[in-house]
């Protein structure tokens, strides 16, 4: 049977904290059941250190780049953020922080990890281990065609990310708030149809964060609003409490927020902690271990 989570600690208007620490002794202090939604977006274990230019582009005559109908822009370099990607063992180190996420899940709450073709088939073991085979819901693929194009393989333009239920058989999903995509040959379905449009799949086709759209922080890895809504949404209710241990720009705050969901964000870089105070200051959270200011 799939039904509502309960939604214990529900209020008015959603509360939210920002933490700057470790988020392995953060989640050994939370209590069970204390997240509804769990979603993660960890270092994918690259090997190289994950840098963002922030920067600014002004009308130039003689600028540096050349845009729409041949348009000269000039560029102004106003920042940097980055972070090391390499872990010695990365299993090791994700493992305890996943059995943490297992024991704060509601009974029926949902888990999300969020991974590249680096790691994910050893993610999906280790997941299995913690949550059982059984609590694997789907794996999903967020397809994007954006960046460089190798010559020497396939390019790869895709993340994947595992949904685990805590309880297989009892779990939130909020069908009808399922957003709905275009069909790809609408004459086929009726004019009824093409109008509604379909479900998505396990298969999501989502742009990354545009590098000059309004969304952008400029913190590196930032993950696009639109994919979060839609896990938010559909695995969470009003009034829940969405958790993010691995937190970076703070989407998952904000997708949490603009829907009327509790959220906590942890995350150990300063920089991260500072962007998603800025970006999420109308929402007016509470900051832990660094000046929100």
């Amino acid at each position: 049977m799939v039904k509502p989570a309960a939604g214990a600690g529900r209020r008015d208007a959603p509360s939210g904290t920002i933490i700057l620490a470790d988020n392995l002794p953060v989640l050994r202090e939370m209590a069970p059941g204390a997240a509804h939604l769990i979603y993660i977006d960890p270092p994918f274990n690259t090997g190289k250190t994950q840098r963002r230019t922030r920067i600014r582009v002004e009308r130039d005559p003689d600028g540096d780049r050349t845009g729409f109908q041949d348009a000269r822009y000039r560029t102004t370099v106003v920042g940097q953020s980055g972070y090391d990607d390499r872990h010695d063992d990365y299993l090791a180190f994700l493992a305890p922080r996943l059995r943490e996420a297992h024991r704060v899940l509601t009974p029926t709450g949902s888990f999300f990890l969020h991974i590249d073709y680096r790691e994910a088939h050893y993610c999906k073991l280790l997941l299995d281990e913690i949550f059982g085979r059984a609590s694997f819901m789907n794996e999903i693929i967020w397809a994007y065609d954006y960046g460089a194009r190798p010559k020497r393989r396939w390019p790869a333009k895709h993340d994947t990310i595992f949904w685990y239920a805590r309880d297989p058989a009892d779990y939130t999903f909020n069908f009808a708030e399922m957003d709905r995509i275009p069909y790809m040959a609408p004459g086929l379905v009726g004019k009824a149809k093409a109008a509604r449009g379909k479900t998505p799949t396990d298969v999501w086709w989502h742009t990354i964060v545009s590098p000059t759209g309004g969304e952008k922080t400029g913190y590196p890895t930032q993950k696009p609003l639109g994919v979060l809504e839609r896990i938010v949404k559909v695995h969470s209710n009003p009034g829940d409490t969405v958790l993010d241990f691995f937190a970076g720009s703070g989407t998952t705050g904000e997708a949490a927020a603009r829907n009327g969901r509790n959220y906590v964000l942890v995350d150990s870089n300063p920089e991260a902690a500072r962007v998603m105070a800025a970006r999420l200051a109308r929402f007016e959270p509470e900051c832990v271990g660094f000046d929100g200011g």
